[in-house]
């Protein structure tokens, strides 16, 4: 199985993301530049986070006019699995493959921080075989992570299964002191009415070995992932 890690100018954690697929989860990885009009044979899509672009305008608004993305979006629409941590999230958002839009965390303040996550799906390219309530813990590193969607449309995220990843207490309760950013309704990562596309602000890759300050639940995400690689190649 074969992963594209995408890069873009301003991009920051493409080597994190590589590192994790490659040497700590043994699976094949390769970078593919931003402007680039394939991914080749890859069997799976990680958008990683940074700043892509200088974020310009703002978040992900320029790279989702990168080559790239247009491969990208066809992957995904053939169920290809595709995972966008933190700006890819932004990315994948802009491009209109994931629902919702970033705003300013509140307080306007960046934040840099570890953070606990509550698995809401199993059914998604990042969860399989991670049960809900599932607490996972993580860091992130962003100034725009605030999750926004009208009432409405949060509704419908909701019933259709789309919440993947809420922010909540060590024990998985959800409180506002662990929402970090102000997310509406404590909204840690979406998926794709297909749920092969998936986004998430926290960092997996960067939680990924036991060994970092943040122990190695990033990794079980990450393997959960790469599973599902496994299960479409």
């Amino acid at each position: 199985m074969k992963v594209a890690v995408l890069v873009f100018p301003g991009s920051n954690s493409d080597h994190d993301a590589y590192h994790a697929a490659k040497h700590v989860c043994g699976r094949e990885a390769r970078f593919v530049w931003h402007k680039e009009g394939s991914l080749g044979d890859a069997d799976a899509v990680i958008v990683p986070g940074g700043f892509s672009y200088g974020d310009y305008l703002r978040t992900g608004a320029i790279a989702r006019f990168a080559p790239v993305m247009a491969a990208v979006a066809e992957f995904a629409k053939k169920g290809g699995p595709v995972l966008g941590i933190c700006n890819g999230f932004q990315i994948l958002q802009e491009a209109g493959l994931l629902p919702g839009a970033m705003l300013r965390n509140r307080g306007v303040r960046f934040l840099s921080q570890l953070v606990h996550v509550r698995v809401e799906r199993d059914d998604t390219a990042a969860t399989a075989g991670l049960a809900p309530g599932t607490v996972l813990s993580m860091p992130i590193a962003h100034g725009e992570g605030n999750f926004f969607a009208e009432p409405d449309e949060l509704d419908r995220l909701e019933q259709r299964g789309q919440v993947v990843f809420r922010y909540g207490e060590p024990d998985g309760s959800l409180s506002d002191a662990a929402n970090p950013n102000g997310s509406a309704r404590a909204i840690a990562g979406v998926c794709n009415e297909g749920r092969n596309v998936v986004g998430l602000m926290p960092h997996p890759e960067r939680a990924s070995e036991p060994h970092l300050h943040h122990g190695g639940d990033g990794r079980r995400l990450m393997e959960a992932f790469l599973s599902a690689t496994a299960v479409r190649a």
